[in-house]
């Protein structure tokens, strides 16, 4: 097997994982890590062979655009304190921890090492966390958290592990020069990031194309990371700026093809390039079996330690973190999303599994240092970075499942049915209020102006069934029941005329791409 084979063997795996998961109720992920365990193992599957410096540029911006493009920006901005307290302090708690205990076990290693180590495996992975949570039903107040501390807490991990790699490397360490460095890379990944943003959203504009648009911001996340590290920014926080730029301010409320082929497409790229990257976390198995040769009891035990270490410090301190966060809310009133109870703290807390970013980092130390010799102790760093990596993500990705089933913690389905019924009455709202206006500057006859009122009423019902009361809400079932069967008609007289369409292709002298156009337009009617 070859590398292309093998990354076939990732992109179908990508594809399956979703339905095995679905079925099982376990997160396509996990799934996919345990795929790349399998593959590592076999003998005929060859190791991974992409620079280290290559996986969180490859990975990272798409991922993390399209986790943006689920969220807003007032999530974000209600939702400050919460997120920083996990985002930012945890992961500096966490690695001074680790730091720690791994400079007191690990013989030798000096603790510019240490805090490298403990930076890389300090941040949850945020495909990870979304991903699960995501599929588990949880309250919309902690995906909103898990998704705020995933997206956010590779931007202090990051800064922080390159000043202790640059330390062990030189042998030379500024606190002031760190604190900064990593000032300094904040506001160059949000000036980047903001302008990039308007430069984009200006050229969205001029592309009156569906496929192009789509196709920029696949480019858009891309230039917004390799810009930012170019300048000596943060990649991460200038594609989550840009990111929420476009979310805010892109978006044409009257471009339904760009919607429709935008939501499609970003789909599919999570999909594949999420197992992709789960999977070669699995596959990275041959460097750690390696890396731990002829030492497999004292290795598996420092990398047992650094994991209870990452797992029993993240409920340590939301404990306390939790209830600050909401004596503050109950205080000030702010319009932010907080665990509300013990239960959703513990789910909290066994979603802090660890994934890409932290694989990316280990696999970029540096092999030797300014003078020459050596990264201290790079090998006995990377196996317990993957022995807390492989930990979280199949212990704690495989037992979330159940123990979300176990507490009860679901989101409150009459809440979102509230919610949806309430964003329905305001469309239909909306829509009779442009109505009245069109009758005031335009003579409607009035069977027109009848017919209009019902579209108009409609538009809430189709999104929200249970508007509407008695004899409006019956008469609206009847104009369904009709309409339904129109449209099946209808279906099935667009579905004859494609089928003779797409019988022209063949013909002698038929031009292919007259076909495609006119397809195309039977296309389009149809999705309408």
């Amino acid at each position: 097997m070859d590398q292309l084979a093998l990354l076939f063997v990732l992109l179908l795996g990508a594809v399956l994982s979703v339905p095995v998961g679905d079925r099982y109720g376990l997160p396509a992920p996990v799934l996919m890590t345990l795929l790349g365990i399998v593959l590592a193992v076999l003998d005929f599957v060859p190791d991974v062979d992409i620079p280290p410096d290559l996986i969180l540029p490859l990975v990272l911006p798409p991922l993390l655009y399209a986790a943006v493009r689920r969220t807003s920006w007032r999530q974000f901005a209600a939702n400050r304190r919460p997120i920083f307290l996990l985002a930012v302090a945890l992961v500096f708690v966490t690695t001074v921890c680790v730091a720690v205990v791994a400079h007191s076990i690990v013989p030798g290693l000096p603790v510019a090492a240490a805090v490298a180590l403990g930076a890389l495996v300090a941040p949850p992975d945020p495909i990870a966390a979304t991903a699960v949570a995501g599929q588990l039903g949880l309250p919309r107040r902690l995906v909103s958290i898990l998704e705020g501390e995933g997206l956010f807490n590779d931007v202090t991990a990051i800064v922080l592990y390159n000043v202790a790699v640059a330390a062990a490397v030189s042998g030379d360490f500024h606190l002031g020069r760190a604190a900064l460095d990593l000032v300094l890379s904040a506001v160059v990944a949000v000036a980047l990031g903001i302008a990039l943003g308007w430069g984009a959203n200006r050229l969205l504009d001029l592309l009156n194309d569906a496929t192009l648009q789509v196709g920029l911001t696949l480019l858009v996340p891309y230039a917004s990371y390799v810009l930012a590290e170019e300048l000596h920014g943060s990649g991460v926080l200038a594609v989550l700026t840009t990111a929420m730029f476009l979310a805010e301010y892109g978006t044409d409320p009257d471009d339904v093809m760009t919607r429709l082929a935008g939501h499609t497409f970003w789909d599919i790229i999570d999909t594949l390039v999420t197992g992709v990257a789960f999977g070669l976390i699995g596959l990275e198995l041959h460097n750690a079996l390696r890396t731990a040769s002829g030492r497999w009891g004292e290795m598996l035990g420092w990398a047992g330690v650094i994991l209870a270490v990452v797992v029993v410090v993240r409920l340590a301190y939301l404990m306390p973190a939790t209830w600050l966060t909401k004596r503050l809310h109950a205080r000030r009133d702010h319009d932010e999303d907080i665990p509300m109870s013990m239960r959703e703290t513990v789910v909290m807390w066994w979603s802090g599994m660890r994934g890409v970013a932290s694989v990316a980092l280990a696999l970029a130390i540096p092999l030797t240092t300014d003078d020459g010799s050596r990264f201290p102790d790079r090998d006995e760093i990377v196996f317990i970075a993957f022995g807390v990596i492989m930990g979280t993500l199949v212990l704690q990705g495989l037992t979330l499942p159940w123990l979300v089933r176990r507490l009860g913690v679901q989101a409150d389905a009459e809440r979102e049915k509230e919610f949806e019924r309430e964003l329905a009455e305001r469309a239909a709202k909306a829509a009779r209020r442009r109505l009245h206006e069109i009758e005031e500057a335009e003579d409607l006859p009035e069977e027109l102006s009848e017919q209009m009122l019902r579209r108009a009423f409609e538009i809430g019902v189709r999104i929200s069934p249970d508007m509407g009361e008695g004899e409006r809400r019956e008469a609206h079932r009847m104009r369904m029941r009709r309409l339904k069967r129109m449209r099946r008609i209808q279906g099935e007289l667009l579905s004859a005329a494609r089928h003779e369409v797409l019988a022209a292709r063949s013909e002698p002298g038929a031009d292919p791409e007259i076909v495609d156009r006119v397809l195309r337009h039977l296309d389009v009617r149809s999705l309408r």
